[in-house]
């Protein structure tokens, strides 16, 4: 890093002095990146007297040697951005921190523990914050690509896993950064793992008209998935639902408004008459709704034999259901702008992996009729 005494016109013939760090540096004051310290020192310009001229000297002089402790301070590691005495701190501890934050959110939380355990397995459980760089990152990267499973220990982690933990690590380097104990933002040069497309399952009409029929072992999981179907919702959000969250005025009908617990994004969303009426009679307006449903591998098990009964063999989870919402409501004419406020998506790109799969049924549609010439 370079650190260059420069010098900016002011007013009554003054030039303020100030310091020019290239790269810049991350200012301690305001917590963002700055190429520019003022040093609340000036000289005059073109100096027209002894006294100004003595005044120049001994402020530049000044102003050097302060030029020279920072340079100092930058190559020991102590200026600004490394001013924490931990900063030597083992980056894998540093990242368990962060995973314990996430104890709130169940889904969330499981991406960051198993992001943990692959770091674990890939530095033996330490790594000097110091030593991290973006080699280091490229090599982390390049062993999720192509290291086993830890579940399987056969089947190489898919590039979606691989996806979604890197990510987990970048924002750790993020964060790193801002809490003063990576000098550099290296989140920002290191380039994401891509995410591979997948095949998002859900229901046809017919197929969910079939469900809506099928007796289920757990009454209140069938109310759930049908309401998710019916509204588009996660379960992290249908989990979490309050009576005072459903409500309703003469111009708007039913709607729901509550905050997604995975953008934390306060929504409005508006809900059909049949989708209210599946919740039957409204307890305390601070119950939840579902607050006996539980998500476990029981209630997969449920949820896999009620999809059975209804002679239905595709492999479907309860985040099917919300795929379910959108893809039928796309079938049905409504707008993909629509279609993503509706899921509270925050960029219409993740709303458009829809649009191919009904392109894709479109296709089949089309190649079902033949004439022999």
């Amino acid at each position: 890093m370079n650190v260059t005494l420069r010098t900016k016109p002011i007013s009554n013939r003054r030039l303020s002095l100030y310091l020019d760090y290239y790269p810049p540096i991350h200012n301690p004051s305001t917590g963002k990146p700055t190429r520019r310290e003022f040093l609340k020192l000036f000289l005059y310009d073109r100096a027209q007297n002894p006294i100004e001229r003595e005044h120049n000297k001994e402020t530049k002089i000044l102003a050097e040697k302060i030029c020279s402790k920072r340079s100092l301070e930058i190559g020991n590691g102590e200026y600004g951005f490394l001013q924490r005495e931990d900063r030597n701190i083992n980056f894998v501890d540093y990242f368990t921190e962060l995973s314990e934050k996430r104890k709130d959110s169940e889904g969330n939380f499981g991406n960051w523990l198993s992001t943990l355990n692959y770091l674990k397995a890939f530095t033996k459980g330490h790594i000097k914050m110091t030593d991290i760089n973006e080699n280091f990152c490229e090599k982390f990267k390049e062993y999720l690509l192509t290291t086993p499973s830890i579940k399987s220990h056969k089947t190489r982690l898919s590039q979606n896993a691989a996806h979604s933990y890197f990510n987990k690590f970048k924002a750790t380097l993020k964060q790193a950064y801002k809490d003063k104990l990576l000098s550099e933002n290296i989140n920002e040069r290191v380039k994401p793992i891509k995410q591979a497309e997948t095949q998002r399952e859900y229901l046809s009409l017919e197929e969910l008209q079939r469900l809506a029929k099928a007796e289920c072992d757990h009454p209140l999981l069938k109310t759930a998935s049908l309401f998710s179907c019916l509204t588009g919702l996660r379960w992290s959000d249908i989990s979490k639902l309050t009576w005072s969250e459903i409500q309703h005025s003469e111009s708007q009908g039913y709607f729901i408004r509550f905050t997604q617990k995975k953008t934390k994004g306060t929504e409005t969303l508006p809900i059909s008459e049949g989708a209210k009426d599946l919740l039957g009679l409204p307890g305390e307006p601070d119950e939840r709704i579902f607050k006996k449903l539980i998500y476990s591998a029981h209630f997969s098990i449920l949820l896999g034999r009620w999809v059975l009964k209804a002679g239905i063999t595709k492999k479907i989870t309860f985040h099917n259901f919300r795929h379910t919402y959108a893809t039928l409501q796309l079938s049905q004419g409504t707008d993909i702008y629509t279609i993503s406020k509706l899921l509270g998506h925050r960029d219409l790109k993740t709303t458009q992996i829809y649009a191919k799969v009904i392109d894709e049924k479109k296709r089949e549609a089309a190649d079902k009729i033949k004439i022999d010439l």
